[in-house]
């Protein structure tokens, strides 16, 4: 592709160099740089992509996109000046995998909880109605039932343009995809063309990144002021921030709600820990799924499947089918008659509505035993929450490690171990172990109890020290009852 037909989209502010050039490949890692490539230099929050300018062009790279221009310039180089090089690459990507957003009907949903859920659910509801789909998420992405891993929650502009081309090339209608707030920050999304955006909730959450929680937040509503008129906007009503992330968009607004007044109303009228029955816009459904934090994602689901063009009748019976996503809420029982639940809950917030989801089940009957740590080398400020949360829901509570990372476990077990009084401290047991932490708690476990481990759902690993060693709460549960008492 020549140099011009890359550049179209851009605002460029500089040119040295013949735009007649053809290029065989367009990279932001200099180490992917070949002869004939096209390098755009990326200032990340770790490397400075100008840095490597040189390299790339000592390997063959016929044009430089940037922001500042090196000190010395190459013959034959083609050098294009930008305004921001993050989101050129955005663009430059979707022009070099042909628009493949604009060939979709792309549905992006942001939010700190319940990303993972309500996209991965929106798939399978297409997928459901006979659809092609795919799905851009944190535990995996899918072309209609090709699962490959995933190592972020919104990949980089280039791989993530590339997965979307490989979506219209096996014929996909549809395309569900988690935004986080990095994404948008770094302009990750730029380039692409959303048919629809939804609004979870905000609460605490990477503010190692971005420091604080306006910051935060407008990162998530810039998901919103990027949306074109034709697409729609759904938010969360129950969440005060949900109005905010509608302020400025020129998208058509709609909102759910388990509260108040909303498009999409909902009501709880029973829960159990195999499902619930859901009221929505006065029709009920049986669903899979326990817990307000649930209720609330699937109204978001049925709300944007609806404005999608399709019809209630539809929606709710498909709903009723739908099961959990892997390692949100995920039941196991024991022999003994306890149960063990395993959830991604990372945040004070999400821990807290899982929690909540289990009492409303259990209604007093039977105790509530909590495993739970926090991620290393993150927001250190919500490690002491999250302790206060499981306590505060708890009737013990077991601190333990989860990724550390390069941090020393029993530092961050410390650091939550911090915001608890002499009362809390003595809920709570610190088990550095994880592995045994878990088997702490089933064994602490009577009939009738609950057993919540959090902070990990459907990783199968623990970092630590940059190091994956292979870690499933879910496998070390089924072990564990199976030498305990057995899994029913």
């Amino acid at each position: 592709m020549k140099i011009q037909q890359l550049i179209s989209k851009l605002k460029v502010k500089q040119l040295i160099g013949s735009t007649e050039t053809k290029v065989t490949g367009i990279c932001s890692d200099s180490r992917k740089a070949t002869d004939g490539s096209l390098f755009i230099a990326v200032t990340g929050t770790a490397v400075d992509g100008h840095e490597f300018i040189s390299s790339t062009i000592e390997k063959g790279a016929k044009a430089i996109v940037c922001q500042l221009f090196p000190e010395e310039l190459s013959d034959g180089v083609t050098y294009i000046q930008v305004e921001n090089s993050s989101e050129a690459l955005g663009c430059i990507a979707a022009t070099w995998y042909g628009f493949p957003s604009e060939k979709l009907t792309l549905v992006g949903v942001t939010g700190t909880n319940g990303k993972t859920t309500i996209a991965t659910l929106l798939y399978n509801m297409f997928r459901a109605m006979g659809h092609y789909a795919g799905l851009v998420s944190t535990v995996c992405n899918i072309i209609n039932d090709t699962e490959f891993p995933a190592t972020h929650t919104t990949p980089d502009p280039i791989s993530l343009n590339h997965l979307l081309a490989q979506m219209v090339e096996e014929g996909c209608e549809y395309a569900f995809m988690e935004v986080s707030s990095h994404a948008v920050d770094q302009h990750r999304i730029a380039g692409l063309k959303f048919a629809g955006g939804i609004f979870t909730n905000l609460t605490r959450d990477h503010l190692d990144y971005h420091k604080t929680v306006d910051a935060y937040l407008k990162a998530k509503k810039g998901f919103f002021d990027q949306l074109p008129k034709e697409a729609f906007a759904l938010t969360n009503g129950d969440d005060k921030t949900g109005p905010v992330m509608l302020q400025n968009t020129k998208a058509k607004k709609y909102s759910y709600s388990l509260r108040t007044l909303a498009d999409y109303k909902g009501r709880i009228l029973e829960n159990h820990f195999e499902g619930m029955t859901l009221e929505v816009n006065q029709r009920e459904v049986v669903v899979h799924f326990v817990g307000k934090f649930n209720a609330s994602n699937l109204l978001a689901v049925v709300g944007a499947t609806h404005l999608l063009g399709k019809s209630m009748d539809e929606i709710l019976l498909i709903l009723s089918t739908l099961k959990p996503v892997s390692g949100r809420f995920e039941t196991l029982r024991s022999l003994s008659g306890y149960t063990a639940i395993v959830d991604y809950a990372h945040t004070p917030d999400a821990l807290n509505n899982v929690l909540n989801a289990i009492h409303q089940v259990l209604e007093g009957q039977g105790r509530v035993i909590t495993v739970v740590g926090a991620g290393g080398n993150r927001d250190k400020g919500k490690r002491p929450i999250m302790a206060k949360e499981a306590v505060n829901g708890s009737d013990k509570v077991v601190l333990t490690s989860d990724n550390p990372r390069f941090e020393e476990p029993d530092d961050i077990i410390n650091d939550m171990v911090a915001g608890l009084d002499i009362l809390d401290k003595k809920k709570v047991l610190t088990i550095t172990d994880r592995k045994q932490a878990i088997r702490t708690a089933c064994m602490l476990a009577q009939p009738g109890d609950v057993i919540l481990i959090a902070g990990k759902g459907h990783e199968n690993y623990q970092d630590i020290k940059g190091v994956k060693y292979h870690f499933d709460d879910r496998e070390i549960v089924r072990e564990i009852f199976e030498e305990l008492n057995g899994l029913s």
